[in-house]
Parts: structure tokens; C-alpha cells; sequence
């Protein structure tokens, strides 16, 4: 089945507490996993900074529920492209806290390609790349089973 994936960036539209954020999180974990899709969601406190993955179908009603969100405005695309495997297949969904500098270096990074598809993953200099990297210390093989939320860097 082919996989497409979308990352953006938004803005945080007013006062999010961590419970707050752990039952949008919650509510995200129960319709992306009836969607098959899968992802990452990095909080600054006044940013959010997401990537999603799944069939087609699956990543378009997801990313309408993102659009229509109350939680975040001002949101950015920064790529949609057909990827040759899952990069997160453990979460339907996870929030990481993160530095305002880390949001800030993804969202400038090139997301043009998330996938070098010659050699099967994404560019080495590439903000996938750098995502990933991120992200490494908290799969489960190495953080446990856990998919909701992780604690500030």
C-alpha cells in the first residue's frame, strides 16, 4: 500500500497546559489509529511541529482534522510526499516537549523530500533527518512502550 506523509508547522492559539495537550494528544491517538496513520507531534510551548504518515485516505482526513483544529492557527506546510516506509510506526500519535530552537531549525530545514527514494531514507542533511535523530532516544526499543506524553528536553 503506498504511504504518503505530511509535516507542518503552527502555532499554539493561546494557553495549552500539559493535560491539555495530553487530551488532544488522547483524542489524536484514537482517530489516527481507525485512520492507520502514524506520527510525531513536537510542542515548544508556543509552537507545534508535526509529522504524519499513513495511506492516503488515512493522511487526508487527518490532515483536514488538523485544519479545522481550534488548538493551533497560523499553520505552515512544510512538505506532502509519498514515502517508502513509515518512519514512526509505533505511535498513532506522541508528544515530545521541546526547545524553541529545535522547532525553530526543523521548520527551517528542507522538508522538500522526506525520502531519498535510491537509497530508501531520507537525505542526511535533510530536517526528516533531523527529526528522526531527535526522536531516536524515545522509540520504544529504547524508552518503553509509552504513547502519549514525554517530558521537556
Amino acid at each position: 500500500m503506498p504511504l504518503c506523509a505530511i509535516a507542518y508547522v503552527s502555532d499554539v492559539a493561546g494557553p495549552l497546559s500539559a493535560e491539555h495537550l495530553d487530551a488532544l494528544v488522547e483524542d489524536a491517538i484514537r482517530f489516527n489509529s481507525l485512520a492507520g496513520v502514524t506520527g510525531v507531534l513536537l510542542c515548544d510551548g508556543s509552537r507545534f511541529l508535526q509529522y504524519f504518515e499513513g495511506p492516503d485516505d488515512g493522511v487526508s482526513a487527518v490532515h483536514e482534522r488538523v485544519l479545522q483544529a481550534r488548538s493551533h492557527r497560523n499553520i505552515r506546510k512544510l512538505g506532502h510526499a509519498r514515502v517508502p516506509a513509515r518512519y514512526f510506526p509505533y505511535w498513532s500519535m506522541r508528544w515530545l516537549g521541546v526547545e524553541p530552537t529545535l522547532v525553530e531549525t526543523l521548520s527551517a530545514g528542507e522538508w522538500e523530500a522526506f525520502a531519498d527514494r535510491a537509497a530508501g531514507g531520507p537525505p542526511a542533511d535533510s530536517a526528516m533527518e533531523r527529526l528522526m535523530q531527535f526522536v531516536a532516544p524515545h522509540l520504544p526499543e529504547r524508552a518503553g512502550m509509552q504513547e502519549s506524553r514525554s517530558a521537556a528536553e
